[in-house]
């Protein structure tokens, strides 16, 4: 089987360098703060597995190429040196088979940039100057690319007011029948009411600053283990690590990322969910806000953005629906999203190759004639769109 396909049970199957990688990788979620750009610049030039060997023995921290003017100074040089002796202070204390067994035995997964449930929409956070994520722990029986090919951001402020609730319960309801995957941070406030009136109609992905096995805010343990039972829970923080006041910021860059549009439904005029929209505007996501009461002070922050930032003005699901639309990613009709029959080359073959008695998705791309990675993109889009399936030996028509 290829490396990164999958089992017919959902669990990715990676040849002896992949697992190496991905070990790494996870490892370093136990000592590194997500979307560190040195590390990011590390991996890219050296991988995962030289990078923590290298930091558990103890050795110099592998060099990073850099443009002539953008060699870092002596200080910037110590302060380097200092992160990376912290590190590797912490990476002789982890161990490794302890993490992946904490991990599993709490239904909780790793999934690397490699790894078919990968979103794709992530890959921008790659670019020059960008946070990338090295990795994600994930919890639920949803697959998290497929929950975010037709998914928005909802996201406002912990301190919602009955009308902020009110409008974000009805707006994520409506999003869920229209099949569109609400996708927030899991808080009090506008983040829970989104995802508890997504998930009583669907699925919701929950991205958190935190340990999959730590419930934070803790009154959201019960609705964190209902979206797991088919949505997905996300972060880059593993087992056992409690939140920080930096990670939620830096969690934030996520939520944008997986989504094409971010929608505000309340913000104060210092609130995190103002810095959600400014990673969607650097991301050229679709901005929205919704308009509240002038008297309301949890509504300065969306009023701005309709002011200065020129977010969409929404409303309701169908406003939402249209805003992001216009980019070609939802179209605007309710129910699940539908392929027209002039499918593309790629997406006619591998349809074509899907028997009605079901295959993994390497044989699927070996009779399509199509790469691995292709036609696992090309299968996801085709199970949103309802053409095909997963069962037990891999993808199959619909029966």
């Amino acid at each position: 089987m290829e490396e990164g396909a999958e089992r017919g049970d959902g669990v990715t199957v990676r040849d002896a360098e992949g697992e190496a990688d991905a070990r790494a990788r996870a490892c370093l979620t136990a000592v590194t703060p997500p979307g560190d750009l040195w590390l990011g610049a590390m991996l890219a030039e050296h991988g995962a597995d030289r990078v923590w060997a290298e930091l558990v023995a103890g050795a110099p921290p592998p060099p990073v190429p850099h443009e002539e003017d953008e060699e870092p100074g002596p200080e910037a040089l110590v302060r380097l040196e200092r992160r990376w002796a912290r590190w590797g202070a912490a990476a002789r204390g982890v161990d490794p088979d302890g993490l992946l067994g904490d991990s599993a035995a709490a239904g909780i997964r790793f999934v690397t940039p490699w790894d078919p449930e990968w979103p794709g929409r992530l890959e921008e956070l790659d670019l020059p100057g960008g946070r990338r994520s090295h990795g994600l722990w994930v919890r639920g029986g949803g697959n998290l690319r497929n929950l975010c090919l037709r998914s928005v951001a909802v996201v406002g402020a912990r301190s919602a007011t009955p009308y902020g609730e009110h409008v974000v319960s009805e707006m994520a309801y409506e999003l869920s029948e229209r099949a569109v995957v609400v996708v927030s941070g899991g808080a009090y406030g506008i983040d829970g009411a989104a995802h508890r009136a997504a998930q009583a109609n669907g699925s919701t992905v929950v991205v958190l600053a935190c340990g999959l096995d730590v419930d934070y805010p803790r009154g959201h343990a019960g609705l964190f283990a209902d979206v797991a039972r088919t949505g997905v829970l996300v972060s880059e923080r593993p087992v056992g690590a409690t939140p920080r006041a930096p990670d939620f910021l830096v969690r934030n860059r996520l939520i944008a990322a997986l989504t094409p549009g971010t929608v505000v439904v309340e913000a104060g005029r210092r609130s995190g969910a103002l810095n959600t929209a400014s990673h969607a505007a650097e991301l050229n996501r679709v901005l929205m806000a919704v308009p509240g009461p002038v008297t309301s002070a949890m509504s300065v922050g969306s009023h701005m953005l309709l002011r200065d930032w020129h977010a969409g003005c929404v409303t309701c699901a169908d406003d939402v629906v249209a805003q992001v639309g216009a980019l070609g990613e939802l179209p605007p009709e309710a129910g699940p999203l539908r392929v027209s029959a002039e499918l593309d080359e790629d997406g006619a073959r591998v349809l074509a190759a899907v028997p009605r008695s079901g295959a993994g998705p390497a044989v699927i791309a070996m009779a399509s004639g199509t790469g691995l990675e292709r036609a696992m993109r090309v299968l996801g889009m085709l199970a949103a769109a309802g053409l095909v399936e997963r069962c037990p030996s891999g993808w199959r028509l619909p029966q």
